[in-house]
């Protein structure tokens, strides 16, 4: 046998020794160390955001697209999350059924969506319709059912993504509440907190290394959901408001609304297996990003565009004949019951199904009047109600009622902005009487009032914040609030052109003596 050269018996030798070393930081390690994992990622949230255009700063689809593009272009791996409420409320919305919400998030979807109470505005079907459209991969809501039990075709429970070795697990939840706020139907909602908790620990048995919830909840389902224990990372919507919380065990996030904010989570997350046991170590980096930062993605705004001029076509459509004359002029509508306060205030009620509704006749705006006769069209009642106001749905007693009707009238002769319009209800007001004392009397639906029954009430959400000094309204039991209420635009829209004629006159809803 030929003998092996010196070099390759010094590169055995090597090789041997290299084994031995091995074989020795083998033997130094801690006994059942089997494996140890890093991962890097980041978790990007928008929730509530419903029209096409923020304001002349910052909100609006195009500068979202353009946050999550610049994340997504720095590589590695980035989850942009959607934490629901989109399809519903805006003006285009009323036309098209939030049809061209989904097509703009399409441009750049979502990774992970979770239904809101107004993706049910329009009804199952629609729901249904919209979300089978909608791109996002990971469509989660483990807390809604079809009326056989079975989920909602595209839709799962939760989702498990591996990076670097790590699992982790998303449960989405949608609001439990949306029966009672908006118009799901059939669909079946289970609770919100046993639900997600549930799927969590099912997670977590299953090696889930970190669970992270998706959740259109309140800020008191929150509260709960972070006391459970259950969730390293809560990604919440609904509120409204940017808050980030983190009390080194659970972080929660919600990133305001319309886009205005956009919040990153950067996280790192260590797992080994030690001793048989699998722990997991991880820290949050919070960036919070404010979209008057970024210039709009091109290609989002030129769809956006398209759309604001179907817009402007869509509200140029005739929607009734008027029957009868209109005088929105202030001194109108500030100083006693006029036809188009009726008109509103009609289309609110009719709209919620209150017993009475009012409206401060200082945010009826156009300031003109209306020929018997002439078309009466959906860019007529934006011009009359242009703040974006929402109509709220409001439970209270007969004594409420009765001071908003004081307030409403205390400035008569002073063309006050807070002149009650007024709809399901007839008032005699004695004018001579000191302010606070001047209501003689209040029907509902033909009956007197009655100061300690309670009523549904329709505001709008300006009144509702305590505007016009309508202060006793702040504490009414919401019924259907301002996160949760439609356009008073479109509901008055839908209402006249339901009817196809306007013909409400002054009919002595308030009769000043």
């Amino acid at each position: 046998m030929q003998l092996l050269s010196h070099r390759v018996r010094h590169a055995f030798a090597r090789a041997a020794a290299a084994l031995v070393v091995a074989g020795l930081v083998a033997a130094a390690l801690p006994a059942g160390l089997a494996r140890a994992a890093e991962a890097k990622l980041t978790f990007l949230l928008v929730n509530d955001i419903y029209k096409i255009d923020g304001d002349k700063k910052r909100g609006g689809f195009s500068r979202l697209a353009a946050i999550a593009r610049a994340e997504k272009a720095k590589g590695g791996t980035v989850v942009y999350v959607h934490a629901g409420d989109t399809i519903s409320p805006s003006l285009m919305s009323g036309f098209d059924r939030g049809a061209h919400i989904v097509e703009i998030l399409n441009i750049v979807p979502p990774d992970v969506f979770v239904p809101g109470n107004h993706e049910f505005d329009f009804g199952p079907q629609i729901f249904r319709e919209r979300m089978a459209a909608l791109k996002s991969p990971h469509k989660l809501a483990a807390n809604l059912r079809e009326p056989n039990g079975e989920p909602v075709a595209g839709f799962k429970d939760s989702s498990v993504i591996e990076v670097d070795g790590v699992k982790i697990g998303i449960v989405g939840v949608t609001a439990d509440d949306s029966p009672n706020k908006s118009s799901p139907g059939d669909l079946k909602f289970t609770d919100l907190i046993r639900t997600a908790t549930a799927e969590a620990r099912k997670l977590k048995s299953g090696g889930v290394d970190f669970v992270v919830l998706v959740a259109h909840a309140n800020r008191v389902q929150d509260f709960a959901l972070i006391q459970s224990g259950a969730f390293d990372l809560i990604l919440s919507g609904d509120d409204h408001d940017l808050a980030l919380m983190f009390d080194g065990r659970t972080a929660m996030v919600e990133s305001k609304e319309e886009g205005e904010y956009v919040t990153a989570v950067d996280l790192t997350i260590n797992a080994e297996d030690r001793s048989g046991r699998r722990t997991v170590t991880w820290w949050p980096n919070f960036r919070i990003m404010d979209s008057a930062t970024v210039a709009p993605d091109p290609e989002t705004e030129a769809r956006v565009e398209t759309y604001r001029k179907e817009l402007s076509r869509e509200l140029d459509v005739e929607i009734a004949k008027l029957a009868v004359p209109l005088d929105s002029r202030s001194t109108t509508v500030r100083t006693g019951e006029a036809a188009i306060g009726n008109l509103i205030a009609d289309g609110m009620r009719w709209a919620t199904g209150a017993d009475i509704a009012i409206t401060n006749g200082g945010g009826i705006r156009g300031n003109k009047q209306y020929v018997a006769g002439a078309p009466f069209s959906r860019r007529d009642v934006l011009v009359e109600l242009p703040f974006g106001n929402r109509t709220l749905l409001l439970a209270d007693t007969g004594d409420t009622i009765l001071a908003a009707l004081e307030n409403g009238l205390s400035q008569l002769g002073e063309t006050g902005g807070r002149f009650p319009q007024i709809s399901g209800a007839t008032v005699e007001v004695d004018k001579s009487k000191p302010v606070g004392s001047r209501v003689v009397s209040v029907k509902i639906g033909g009956e007197p009032l009655d100061p300690k029954k309670t009523y549904k009430i329709a505001i709008n959400d300006f009144m509702g914040r305590g505007g016009d000094n309508y202060r006793m309204f702040i504490k009414s039991k919401p019924l259907l609030g301002e996160r949760d209420s439609k356009l008073m635009a479109n509901d008055v829209m839908a209402y006249v052109k339901e009817r196809g004629t306007v013909d409400q006159t002054v009919q002595g809803r308030i009769v000043i003596k």
